[in-house]
């Protein structure tokens, strides 16, 4: 017997598969010499945790605030895990019915099965019959996709040997005497790939037929059924057509005759014709629908969050991955009626064409949430004419900076540091100045444009207008540059750079960072919006004084619910106060001349945007900006519900000057943008400082770098 089994093996050893041939005969040879399953079993608590809960990579997608509306996927394997209830009965028969016959049956190791293969195999010499279970084929695929293996342990995992089979074996003998056959399925289905890039039952079942598992028919069950043999070959999309035709054939008549289904029905399906409707699931931003390319510029600000927040990963490069392989279900915070409104807007000032950009940001006070962030571009890769960088196409984020984009300056929109920064000190609102058309102060400057002796000594645009006897309301309503000079030179630049820090302005720009950190106490310029900074920055600090002085981490979630259905907390709002409420309150009241809002106190005589609150019809507060030469405009505005800052620019040459002229125009904008957010929810004012904050002096210890 001993010869006769040495010469089997030697001419197994000489087929192709020799290695999966003797893995194959092995068993059936101990079973039939009665040495059964003792020496190949093993527990369950050796097996390897990947079996318990497999690593499989699965599709995370983002949804817009509704829950409904899709934004894009993100995916390394495109797989999404389905629960069997929602597997059509007919798919699991013809699953079973193409792979593992006698799934029910069998303990993971089908007996029967081995026997026959070796039997055919010695019979023709070459290995003709395999006898892996779908358990045994369910453990080969989750080895040889553990992304925590090294690559040499994945591929050791699908190497044709004895050693290998035999391990294949006794973890599908563990795993069977633990988990279901339902359980063992459902996996199985969830793992397996089916070609054309469709990893699992439903990517697959949406990349060839544009439905649901829970809506698949006899005839396209069976063809997904055959595909799992040989998904690189047989698939019909991209390989061959016929080859999975004869596969559909064969796996309705397997289904046939374990009788899950009647002739005449698998007759039918067998004369269906190849009736594909496929559909790919979008990867990555640049796969946003083309209707809504404009998201692009909000997804692509939300990849870069993620990338920021640590519960993915330990680096950038780990929680991108963690997002493509997670299976997250993402809730974004953009509102699809708000980003209309903003590109409408957006594209109004500038068209697509123009070099000229009308970055937007919408930002929701006490929350941190991003309802839109909307610019003037084709969020696209495709080329531009020659000697275009940045326009009509671009995918650089120039809503929300970073990735080399720094910003832009906001003008007299830094203002409102300045005040929060000396009501922080203990001044009132009452504080007076009788602001002259230039001063002098001691802040030293290089800038020839705006220097006295080598000392800082800025002018107002328009004197006639802005100089004379000036309060803090009146003094941001007419952006009296004077006032505000003498005023950050009272109370020290420093306080004012770290006030603009404190409700979140980001200084992307190397030279702006350096000031910041080590020449802070000089830089006077800082009040007058010299800094770069972004549309969404800016509402975001906006919206913090909106809030009474609550800050909140800008966010573009609403909620993020893991694979297993868990929310995770890194989607709930980041916020703390960061001023007094009263301090909040006092600047909210000045910041309500400006845009022809009244104070509470009825201190406000004239501003930069006196169309704003007429045209809105509720009351508001904001700030206009504008830079030296009018190299860019800005203009921001917000409500106790909603902020929203935009700014004019040409992001590939800011000295290219946008000129005054913009800047009526983005008011109205900004005023029509607001409108629109806030159609449906009702009208709520400020809350008014008390007396303390607006009449007396308190003077408070000083802070600042």
């Amino acid at each position: 017997m001993i010869r006769a089994l040495h010469k089997a093996f030697t001419v197994l050893l000489a087929g192709v598969l020799a290695g999966l041939v003797l893995a194959a005969a092995a068993l059936p040879l101990a079973l039939v010499f009665g040495l059964g399953f003792g020496g190949i079993a093993s527990s369950y608590a050796e097996l390897p945790n990947t079996l318990r809960t497999p690593p499989t990579a699965q599709r995370s997608t983002l949804y817009a605030a509704d829950g409904v509306t899709l934004i894009t996927s993100f995916y390394t394997e495109d797989r999404v895990d389905v629960p069997l209830a929602k597997v059509a009965p007919v798919m699991r028969q013809a699953i079973v019915a193409a792979e593992d016959a006698r799934f029910y049956q069998h303990r993971g190791v089908d007996v029967r099965g081995v026997v026959r293969a070796f039997t055919v195999n010695q019979r023709d010499g070459q290995a003709r019959q395999g006898a892996s279970t779908l358990t045994m084929q369910y453990v080969r695929n989750v080895l040889s996709n553990d992304p925590r293996l090294t690559k040499e342990q994945r591929q050791k995992a699908t190497e044709i040997s004895t050693a290998r089979k035999l391990q294949e074996m006794r973890y599908a003998l563990a795993l069977e005497r633990e988990l279901t056959k339902d359980e063992i399925l459902t996996r199985y289905l969830n793992i397996a790939y089916f070609g054309a890039g469709a990893y699992g039952i439903a990517a697959a079942t949406k990349r060839y037929f544009s439905t649901t598992p829970a809506r698949l028919t006899l005839a396209q069950a069976a063809l997904l059924a055959g595909l799992v043999r040989s998904p690189d070959t047989d698939d019909p999309i991209n390989g061959d057509a016929d080859a999975a035709l004869t596969r559909r054939s064969y796996v309705l008549d397997r289904m046939v005759a374990l009788g899950q289904t009647g002739p005449v029905d698998a007759a039918q399906a067998r004369e269906e014709p190849l009736t594909l409707r496929p559909s790919r699931t979008p990867n990555d931003c640049t796969a946003v629908p083309e209707q809504r390319n404009d998201w692009g510029f909000f997804c692509d600000w939300f990849t870069q969050w993620w990338s920021d927040q640590p519960a993915f990963g330990a680096t950038a490069a780990e929680r991108q991955d963690t997002l493509r392989r997670g299976g997250f279900r993402i809730v974004a915070s953009l509102d699809p009626a708000v980003q209309r409104a903003a590109v409408r807007q957006a594209t109004g000032i500038y068209d697509v064409d123009d070099r000229r950009a009308a970055p937007v940001a919408v930002v929701q006070p006490g929350t941190g949430r991003v309802l839109a962030l909307a610019v003037n571009r084709n969020y696209s890769v495709d080329p531009n004419p020659a000697g275009q960088r940045n326009y009509p196409n671009t995918v650089n984020q120039l809503v929300a900076g970073g990735n080399g984009i720094e910003g832009y300056q906001a003008g007299s929109t830094f203002k409102l540091f300045a005040l929060l920064a000396a009501l922080e000190s203990g001044l009132p609102l009452e504080t007076a100045f009788v602001a002259p058309s230039r001063i002098v102060t001691r802040f030293p400057t290089d800038d020839p444009r705006s220097s006295c002796g080598g000392r800082w000594c800025p002018v107002n645009a328009t004197p006639e207008w802005m100089d004379g006897y000036r309060t803090m309301w009146t003094a941001f309503g007419r952006s009296v540059n004077t006032y505000f000079a003498w005023l950050t030179e009272r109370i020290g630049a420093d306080r004012v750079v770290e006030m603009a820090e404190r409700l979140g302005i980001r200084f992307r720009a190397p030279d702006d960072a350096e000031l910041a950190r080590s020449g802070a106490r000089d830089w006077g310029a800082f009040t007058l919006g010299v800094s770069s900074t972004t549309p969404l920055d800016l509402a975001n600090a906006y919206a913090t004084v909106a809030a009474e002085g609550t800050w909140c981490a800008p966010s573009p979630v609403v909620s993020i619910t893991d694979s297993a259905g868990k929310e995770v907390a890194t989607g709930q709002p980041d916020c703390r106060q960061v001023i007094d409420t009263e301090v909040a309150r006092a600047a909210a009241d000045a910041a309500r001349c400006p845009v022809g809002d009244q104070s509470m106190y009825r201190r406000c005589d004239g501003g930069t945007a006196e169309q704003l609150r007429p045209g809105l019809g509720r009351p508001v507060a904001g700030k206009t900006g504008s830079s030296e030469r009018n190299e860019t405009e800005s203009v921001v505005a917000f409500t106790p519900q909603l902020a929203v800052a935009q700014i004019a620019a040409n992001p590939d040459d800011p000295r290219d000057a946008v000129g005054a002229a913009v800047q009526s125009r983005m008011v109205d904008a900004v005023g029509r943008i607001l409108a629109a957010a806030l159609a449906d929810t009702p009208v709520r004012d400020f809350v008014p400082p008390n007396e303390s904050i607006t009449y007396r002096l308190t003077p408070t210890p000083r802070t600042g770098n």
